[in-house]
């Protein structure tokens, strides 16, 4: 076989976290002497994320880390004080359970605000070069022509590439083009909000800012962003009401978090009182788990939301983007060092390692967080029936060392398993 033609286009499409991500990640991994070049089509106007905090566990920490950015995004960071969440009860604020993490290190759990969180990412793919960055591009359409991919924009414009990566998020239109989402409702929404943390700091009663306070058929999420100044709030509530967009720029107003959560404890509501007066609000979809992620002969691979989006409760979403983002430089990376050798390996057999890696720990990670809404909210097929007491040390043994196996993880040595499995196959 003859050795892939240089240089090798990477059409990045969707320039959220998970394709700024990927960006800077086949850019580390790959040479940089112009054999590989990414173009990352955006198809908002501006390059910026909607939304509050997101939780960056120490597993996709050390990833970025890897690529460079590791100090900046402790620059960014909230700080949890040694705790990843102390869940309490609803009603008075005892402890339940508290799961801890040792965020002394450099690589440490790194709760941050998005935004503050893409311009980081933004900022270093421009100063690496590492992509081209384009907006207003919507990509509605891909027609496979063989030896490369054809992109469709919007706007009426073309482009081609050898890869095609689709990060267009929960509604991607390239996974529509192989798969049908079929989207289905959790029972679930959601208030989002920011408090400053100067208005809370006189009174504030827990030794870490990173605090759930579960109860039945909702529960009140607070954690720190951008280096401890503001405190991001996630209010979850069992809902029938499916009218709400899925979207977060849908509002709700204050006063209904209040009415929802007036049974809380004072720490609850008085936090509420500080929460901007039309706090976002959208319903939380749930999706079943995708069989493949990688189509067109291994010139189309899916990551990110578009790929595995999961319910919000185990903080890992954005993780599992990183580790896709990762993974998928290394394999690229590794595709086109075989191939300079004039090795037979194929792109779709290097796709196929990066599927086989990521896939079966995203589909976990999708399905445990689905249990997780329903542990906070006690909503188990265990905890059906039983009083709120007796469900406590139902959730106290689930919570405790439930996001282990996410933190742990090796997924570089996961890579190099399967990577060897291809080499000597």
């Amino acid at each position: 076989m003859p050795s892939q033609k240089l240089p090798f286009h990477i059409a990045v499409v969707g320039g959220g976290i998970g394709g700024l991500c990927a960006a800077l990640s086949i850019h580390h991994h790959c040479p940089k002497d112009g054999s590989v070049i990414i173009d990352v089509y955006e198809q908002a106007p501006v390059y910026k994320e909607i939304g509050a905090g997101l939780g960056i566990g120490v597993n996709a920490a050390k990833l970025l880390h890897q690529i460079g950015i590791g100090k900046d995004l402790n620059d960014i960071s909230g700080h949890r004080n040694g705790i990843w969440i102390s869940f309490r009860r609803y009603d008075n604020g005892n402890e339940i359970v508290t799961v801890p993490v040792d965020d002394q290190k450099e690589i440490r759990q790194s709760p941050v605000h998005r935004a503050e969180f893409l311009e980081l990412l933004f900022s270093h793919v421009k100063e690496r070069n590492a992509a081209t960055l384009h907006t207003n591009k919507q990509c509605i359409e891909l027609k496979d022509q063989g030896s490369f991919v054809e992109l469709h924009f919007a706007d009426g414009t073309t482009a081609t590439a050898d890869l095609v990566v689709g990060c267009d998020g929960i509604h991607s239109k390239i996974r529509s083009q192989f798969r049908t989402d079929n989207p289905k409702y959790s029972g679930r929404m959601c208030y989002r909000g920011l408090v400053p943390i100067k208005d809370l700091e006189a009174w504030w009663p827990f030794e870490s800012y990173s605090i759930s306070w579960l109860g039945p058929d909702k529960h009140f999420l607070a954690f720190p962003i951008s280096k401890n100044k503001t405190l991001n709030i996630v209010a979850f509530v069992y809902s029938d009401d499916e009218r709400a967009l899925e979207s977060w720029t849908a509002t709700g107003h204050r006063s209904e978090v209040q009415k929802e959560f007036e049974g809380f404890d004072p720490t609850v509501r008085k936090t509420i009182s500080f929460m901007n007066e039309f706090p976002s609000k959208w319903i939380l979809n749930d999706r079943e788990l995708l069989d493949q992620w990688v189509f067109g002969n291994g010139k189309i691979a899916l990551m990110g939301d578009a790929a595995h989006a999961m319910l919000p409760h185990q903080g890992a979403g954005a993780g599992q983007a990183i580790e896709d983002g990762y993974i998928l430089g290394l394999a690229i990376a590794d595709y086109l060092a075989a191939s300079s050798r004039g090795s037979n390996q194929t792109l779709e057999q290097w796709m196929q390692v990066y599927q086989d890696v990521r896939l079966p720990r995203a589909q976990k990670a999708q399905a445990t967080a689905r249990q997780a809404g329903q542990v906070y909210e006690m909503q188990t097929p265990e905890m059906k029936g039983k009083t709120y007491d007796d469900c406590l040390p139902l959730v106290r043994d689930s919570l405790k060392d439930r996001m282990g196996w996410i933190w742990t993880g090796d997924i570089e040595a996961e890579y190099t398993a399967k990577k060897q499995h291809l080499v000597d196959s």
